[in-house]
């Protein structure tokens, strides 16, 4: 299956419509939310196209192929406009045998991993894109974000497919590309 998978979309319908191209344009069969989707969070600048109810719309018309997590900045709230489960801190998701750990990354995350052994681990929160590769052999992807890249990044999103993950710009640049 091929997962577009991203983080941090805080609200942005603009950012949510570019990123729904790429999962059209690149043929994925299933979207991966991590976290921060409606909402900005207190320490982030209003985005641009704030659109809540909007995000929403297009998501739940496919909600569906739709796989979503809980974030720092989600809400019971959230959750009632979403036709998505939305409220988990973490799933995981088995890939043709590829264990894959979702969270958002203010519960498990980079510094703080789950104790059962995952294959790969997707977080975004610090949005601070990477895809590294512990000395276990396991891989840990952090989504950055589309929306509020820090740290000099651009905006970006994932995509994983057949046990390689890659690292896309918002404008469909691939940026780093790894397989498991």
């Amino acid at each position: 299956m091929k997962y577009l998978v991203c983080s941090d979309i805080h609200g942005s319908l603009p950012v949510l419509e570019k990123l729904l191209s790429h999962y059209q344009e690149m043929h994925c069969e299933q979207l991966l939310f991590i976290g921060d989707l409606l909402n900005y969070g207190p320490r982030n600048s209003i985005p641009e196209g704030i659109d809540p109810q909007g995000i929403v719309k297009h998501l739940n018309a496919m909600a569906e192929r739709i796989i979503a997590v809980r974030g720092n900045c989600d809400s019971e709230v959230d959750q009632m406009l979403c036709d998505f489960d939305l409220m988990s801190d973490y799933t995981w998701i088995v890939d043709n045998g590829t264990r894959i750990f979702l969270t958002h990354g203010h519960v498990f995350g980079e510094s703080h991993l789950p104790r059962a052994h995952f294959d790969i681990l997707f977080n975004g929160h610090t949005h601070l894109p990477h895809i590294t590769r512990l000395e276990n052999g396991s891989v840990v992807v952090n989504t950055g974000s589309p929306t509020f890249p820090k740290g000099g990044n651009p905006p970006t999103f994932v995509i994983y497919e057949d046990r390689v993950v890659s690292l896309y710009d918002l404008e469909g640049t691939l940026l780093q590309s790894l397989h498991l």
